[in-house]
């Protein structure tokens, strides 16, 4: 897969490795009117979208600047909420305008990976119970699966089906800041455990498509900082709840959440042509707590260390788990107004990338979080993930990945 290498020299990027980047609808296009995240701006409870970031009438630019980049490939949500505002009830205009933007890309020769679950959700599905509800799983969700590969199939690259499927149980059940806004820890067992089987569903259900489909687990390492049993404790949950139950899933056909009854589902093992994840953070456990690590590091606007080398941790920990199994870098950034920090973070992440690939690790490519500055959830704008600024002028950081994309 890549060139004279094992000794370090004469490295080539992977043939076809897949340089992009990733955005969803909520963020560059706003709250959908019909989306819980529109209700709960509303409500009070997070900063106004309004037009995100204006890609809704800004993609064509935004696709001619990642062109230039040799940027070929992104990620991009096609709201839920826009194309099914009521249930059973779809808008032709919102459907015919994400075809447009589809359409686009692929004129420029830009591969579009299709995500249908980017933490919001349809306000009428919520209201049913959301992933609360396993019928809403079985049947409304499934039919939603369906009609998305039918209607976007031959426009679309690839798809990673749900993003960051186990972080999405903890921010609206258990941590009670986003949509429900619930804290009940039964609650969080049920929606954990049917946000897993859907996404799996999922990537069967989209397979028939012919197009690959990869995960997005949210992951993140945790260094034990001493050895008291809490602590021990701590990590073996930790893993658990992030690690263990998408892994299992997809490499046994067994989910289990918990204490919740083990589930067997053969017919979900090796749902995924590759294993896709997200690296923002790692952390430390002492005394039974979660802690800052490194805590020398710098710390991120969102409470984490600015720690590249926690890349590493992950690739080497899915690498043992699943030695066949190729892995996508689906997610890799910061949230910062330092460009320099920015450029930096990038350059350590693609450098440990390199080393993987070296060893003869399959890793199909690497998708840096975002493009453009974007709307960042309970932070609203003040947030920077971006390589490009909101009025469309690229960041120094964005020629760190034009020098690799373009070699």
């Amino acid at each position: 897969m890549v060139g004279e290498n094992s000794d370090g020299k004469n490295f080539g990027w992977p043939t076809g490795f897949f340089w992009g980047t990733g955005a969803s609808s909520t963020q560059c296009e706003g709250a959908a009117p019909a989306s819980d995240w529109h209700a709960w701006e509303l409500a009070g409870k997070a900063p106004k979208s309004n037009d995100g970031n204006g890609f809704a009438s800004r993609f064509g630019e935004d696709f001619e600047i990642l062109a230039s980049l040799g940027l070929t490939h992104h990620r991009l949500s096609i709201e839920w909420a826009r194309v099914e505002p009521l249930c059973g009830v779809h808008d032709h205009q919102a459907i015919e305008h994400y075809r447009t933007i589809l359409a686009k890309a692929k004129q420029l020769n830009i591969k579009i990976w299709v995500c249908l679950h980017h933490f919001t959700l349809p306000k009428w599905f919520t209201d049913l119970g959301g992933f609360l509800v396993e019928e809403n799983r079985n049947r409304y969700w499934s039919r939603h699966v369906d009609f998305i590969a039918e209607t976007f199939g031959d426009l679309v690259a690839g798809w990673q089906p749900v993003n960051e499927t186990n972080y999405y149980a903890t921010a609206g059940y258990l941590a009670h800041g986003w949509p429900p806004g619930h804290n009940n820890v039964d609650e969080w067992l049920i929606v954990n455990e049917q946000i897993h089987l859907a996404t799996a569903e999922a990537a069967v259900r989209l397979k028939k498509t012919k197009k690959p489909v990869a995960s997005i687990f949210g992951l993140s390492t945790l260094e034990l900082l001493d050895d008291q049993v809490a602590s021990h404790k701590f990590a073996e949950r930790f893993y658990d709840a992030n690690w263990n139950a998408g892994i299992r899933l997809f490499r046994d056909g067994v989910l289990q959440i918990g204490d919740r009854k083990k589930i067997s589902r053969p017919d979900l093992k090796g749902s995924f042509d590759m294993i896709g994840f997200s690296y923002y953070s790692a952390h430390g456990v002492r005394n039974g707590k979660l802690v800052p690590f490194p805590e020398s590091e710098k710390q991120s606007p969102l409470g984490y260390a600015i720690w590249p080398d926690g890349l590493a941790r992950v690739l080497q920990r899915l690498h043992s788990e699943l030695p066949d199994t190729p892995l996508l870098i689906a997610e890799y950034g910061i949230g910062t107004d330092n460009d320099t920090e920015r450029s930096d973070y990038l350059t350590a992440g693609l450098e440990i990338v390199k080393q993987f690939l070296k060893t003869g690790v399959d890793i199909r490519g690497f998708f840096h979080w975002t493009a453009v500055d974007n709307y960042e959830w309970l932070h609203g704008y003040d947030l920077q993930f971006g390589i490009i600024t909101s009025d469309r002028t690229l960041k120094p950081s964005a020629e760190v990945l034009r020098r690799v994309a373009k070699q």
